[in-house]
């Protein structure tokens, strides 16, 4: 890490010395929050939660985030990579149906590391959510150390992802990044009871005013992975709340009904399987609550 190169943003950052890269982080790991969440997606949350680590800090800088509490500065629990392991291994022996990794990209060495270590005493999946902003050659590091894939693909548009994440290039990579992914694990799996072993799930927040870029993102992803053998997930959660007044005028609103529904019918068209969510998803109420 003394010349970072793990994101797409290649900052060239001597993180190894403390200096922090665009993640904001340097090379200390940060941990914001470890715990059992319950509001992901059904067949990862299931009954007993997902057990979900939130790094902080993030490669990307969306206007929206959620999480800006945790993304945008050196925040959290600072643990060193046996730390990390110890804290992997107890949150998967509380009985949850998987280990997740929230954000991590710009840990990836470090985690990898970590994984090889403890992956033999892991009885449950490993699951990487990310934002999909990633490099190919980065994510070859957890090749057979995850067992699913949680990427978000959020724009086509350069022009949208420069104006709103400050990364004009993120199709490419994001593109690039799931085709990496799904080469890895293959198509979806599940137990018994419907929940998620092994495979890749693609997020997809439909924003206000973008259900053209939408559509053009489930194009791409069709042409790139088989969608018979994913599955997709359609957020409809966008809130204004995160959104600076300074922004432009469409974030400052939530997702109608007509745009949602436009972008899901064309997912079915596209023979997507996989969830959508109701109207009611747009609220703080599901964000995560750091204590830091």
């Amino acid at each position: 890490m003394s010349a970072c190169d793990l994101c797409p943003r290649q900052c060239g950052a001597d993180r190894a010395n403390g200096e922090a890269g665009l993640c904001h982080v340097g090379d200390t790991i940060l941990i914001a929050s470890a715990a059992p969440h319950h509001f992901e997606e059904p067949p990862i949350s299931g009954t007993k939660g997902s057990g979900t680590i939130f790094f902080a800090g993030c490669s990307l800088s969306c206007l929206y985030c959620q999480n800006q509490a945790i993304s945008r500065g050196a925040v959290g629990r600072a643990v060193d990579e046996d730390g990390l392991a110890r804290m992997m291994l107890s949150l998967a022996d509380t009985g949850v149906h998987n280990l997740n990794l929230v954000t991590a990209t710009h840990y990836t060495d470090r985690v990898a590391r970590v994984l090889t270590h403890i992956k033999p005493q892991l009885k449950i999946p490993v699951v990487w959510n990310s934002s999909g902003y990633e490099r190919p050659e980065t994510l070859r590091l957890l090749e057979g150390l995850i067992d699913i894939y949680l990427p978000d693909f959020k724009y086509v548009s350069p022009t949208l992802s420069a104006a709103y994440s400050n990364a004009p290039d993120y199709c490419r990579y994001a593109t690039a990044a799931i085709a990496e992914m799904y080469r890895q694990v293959g198509p979806v799996s599940f137990d018994k009871d419907g929940i998620l072993q092994r495979g890749l799930v693609v997020r997809h927040l439909v924003l206000p005013d973008c259900r053209e870029d939408s559509m053009a993102v489930l194009k791409t992803l069709s042409d790139t992975v088989p969608t018979e053998h994913v599955r997709l997930s359609l957020l409809r959660q966008y809130t204004p709340d995160f959104a600076p007044r300074s922004a432009p005028k469409n974030l400052l609103r939530r997702v109608t009904t007509y745009e949602y529904e436009q972008v899901l019918k064309r997912a079915l068209s596209l023979a997507f399987d996989g969830f959508k969510q109701q109207k009611g998803a747009a609220t703080v109420d599901y964000t995560p609550d750091f204590d830091v």
